[in-house]
């Protein structure tokens, strides 16, 4: 025991950067080292530890089976929170709680939600997927005819375009995670590749890009470059080893790895090949960035690199001074997270955090370090950078270059003000 305390106190894991942050590799090998550095804790009661208590429900039978397990009683609060735009039924958006989760995957029930029309109550025996246009052979697909296709699975993350935007605020909105970052998922998706699907129709060499369109009542539709459908695009038809979920669109869904989120179109119905972009409503009074001028970018279609610390955030306080393990998400639309840093003293220094495994491009990817505390006022905050070189912006430089009146695309380095009573708040640094 002696060894593993000399090596949390000393100089293989002294401070790497301001205000408390070790060095990840305390939580990479140093497994007995932070057992023995966090025990103060734990609850210290020798006798009860020589007899537990028989608690009730060892002494009666347990719950039978169900056909679809649910998470415990005990766990309600992991769950969406989400708006309704008034007069509407179910256009709006419900957020992932990312604060109350783990790992990179997210469960199908709380994968986040964006709705322009509520969700349509598909049959899937009736609907079909139509790919028409310029191509040789125009072709109708059932679910059972493309079940009939060699399938693959991709681990990747949907954002919607608008998550993150309450960054562009002038005043930091009181809120958390959840309101501020819960409009991104990521799943395991399974289906055909498009390009199959694509070659067996015969593209007209005229075509560089396809629309596609949803069964929904708001007609959601994109227009997305052949290239990108020719690449590594989806008819995602499982989430996470089942069927697409209704609110993600089912029985079938586009799926376009980096991509933003309105352009994964869900309950996917029709892809048309076109010679250009067809400009629909929702990429020409929507998903586009206001600048400065009044003059919009159209077309930004990849989600840029960027990163949140979920724990500690708002809504969970910190209980007493000690050593914790500062925890967050990093993604990128342009590929791999190659480097998360971490800073606790709102951006003066620097440490690298430990990247989780797998490390997949185009997929969250969760980051770790070890902090400790010193009961004192803290910033924390992430910087991510992706395999291009691409390196998250601070929210100045983000206003800087695009104003304040944008509302997509919001990519910035989010900051949390740790109190000295443990308390965390959104703060601009």
């Amino acid at each position: 025991m002696a060894t593993n305390r000399s090596f949390v106190h000393g100089p293989d894991v002294d401070t790497v950067a301001g205000n408390g942050l070790l060095h990840r590799r305390l939580f990479l090998i140093a497994g007995t080292a932070v057992a023995a550095s966090v025990a103060s804790t734990a609850l210290h009661d020798p006798a009860a530890a020589e007899a537990l208590p028989v608690e009730p429900w060892m002494k009666l039978p347990g719950s039978g089976f169900v056909g679809y397990g649910q998470p415990s009683k005990y766990e309600e609060k992991v769950a969406r929170t989400w708006n309704t735009a008034p007069g509407t039924t179910g256009a709006g958006a419900a957020r992932t709680p990312h604060h109350l989760l783990n790992g990179m995957i997210t469960p199908n029930g709380v994968h986040f939600e964006r709705s322009h029309s509520g969700i349509p109550d598909i049959n899937p025996d009736t609907h079909r997927l139509v790919i028409h246009g310029l191509v040789k052979r125009p072709l109708i697909f059932t679910l059972e005819a493309l079940a009939r296709y060699p399938m693959e699975s991709r681990i990747a993350f949907i954002e919607c375009g608008g998550n993150g935007q309450l960054l562009y605020q002038k005043e930091p909105a009181p809120v958390g995670v959840q309101a501020i970052h819960g409009l991104v998922s990521c799943a395991e998706w399974t289906g055909v590749k498009l390009s199959v699907l694509l070659q067996e129709a015969g593209v007209d060499p005229k075509a560089t890009w396809i629309l596609a369109e949803g069964a929904d009542a708001a007609g959601m539709s994109r227009s997305v470059p052949l290239a990108k459908a020719m690449d590594d695009a989806l008819i995602a038809l499982y989430q996470n080893g089942e069927r697409v979920r209704p609110s993600n669109g089912y029985p079938m869904r586009l799926l376009l790895p980096g991509y933003e989120g309105n352009m994964n179109v869900k309950w996917l119905r029709r892809i048309k090949l076109t010679e250009g972009p067809t400009m629909t409503k929702d990429e020409t009074s929507k998903y586009t960035i206001t600048l400065h001028d009044g003059k919009s970018l159209q077309f930004v279609l990849p989600q840029e690199g960027k990163s949140v610390i979920t724990q500690p955030s708002p809504g969970l306080t910190m209980n007493g001074a000690g050593l914790y393990e500062i925890s967050g998400l990093a993604w990128s639309g342009y590929g791999k997270i190659t480097n998360v840093e971490v800073s606790a003293d709102g951006g003066k220094s620097w440490a690298k955090a430990a990247l989780q495994s797998p490390v997949l491009s185009k997929a969250l990817t969760r980051f770790r370090i070890p902090w400790r505390w010193n009961g004192g006022p803290a910033l924390l905050q992430s910087r991510a950078t992706d395999e291009t070189s691409y390196v998250q912006p601070t929210r100045e430089k983000m206003i800087a270059a695009r104003g304040n009146r944008a509302i997509y695309h919001s990519n910035a380095i989010t900051t949390w003000g740790v109190s000295d009573k443990g308390e965390v708040k959104h703060v601009y640094a």
